[in-house]
């Protein structure tokens, strides 16, 4: 039976960059993968983005309230008119790579968990565990309960010390206010700091 795995850590851990190796190391070897992540991540638009500078484009987008399930199928079976020229030989997906995964609902990472389990496809879900409040994400959470395996990806804070946590800064100032997902960008950044970074930044405060 496949698994479905989780590897999260702080933002500047390497996900995007992990998961980008894992999809050549597949296909160096004649294995057919799919990549996918949530539409709500409008960083790159549809590519998977590496900090160091590695890009691809994903197979597929995962609308909010869509089933992940019926995607998967659609591009598996070659089925979607936006697909890939080289997969129409409906080659066997030998696995399944999320990007971005805090940003799914749970009911999709249950999607997740059964693709693994009842099609026999492993798949590799890549995300952060918690907002800039330190409150799990849906998708992080249900991710946590469901997934067979858990990896942390380590990064380290500005002292040097392993990072945890993430902050949330408009220009220079940390902000602890605001919807729970904003994605980096023109205005608003992130900065993955260690517990006694974060405290002395938030000034002792933790959650909303």
């Amino acid at each position: 039976m496949a698994k479905l795995y989780f590897r999260y850590g702080a933002m500047n851990s390497g996900k995007s960059t992990g998961l980008l190796q894992v999809a050549f190391n597949y296909e160096e070897r004649g294995q057919r993968v799919l990549l996918a992540k949530p539409d709500v991540d409008t960083k790159g638009d549809d590519q998977i983005v590496s900090r160091l500078g590695v890009s691809r484009t994903v197979d597929f987008l995962i609308p909010t309230g869509e089933s992940a399930v019926e995607l998967f199928n659609a591009h598996a079976a070659g089925d979607d008119p936006d697909a890939l020229l080289e997969h129409v030989d409906q080659q066997p997906v030998a696995c399944l790579l999320i990007d971005e995964a805090q940003f799914l609902s749970a009911d999709q990472v249950d999607d997740l968990f059964r693709i693994a389990v009842r099609q026999n496809v492993p798949v590799l879900a890549f995300g952060i565990r918690t907002d800039f409040k330190t409150r799990m994400f849906p998708g992080s959470l249900r991710l946590m309960e469901l997934a067979h395996t858990l990896e942390e990806l380590k990064t380290i804070c500005r002292c040097g010390r392993k990072a945890i946590f993430n902050t949330r800064r408009i220009g220079d100032t940390v902000v602890f206010d605001g919807d729970q997902v904003a994605i980096d960008g023109q205005d608003v950044w992130y900065e993955s700091l260690c517990g006694s970074c974060y405290l002395e930044a938030s000034e002792g405060r933790l959650g909303s």
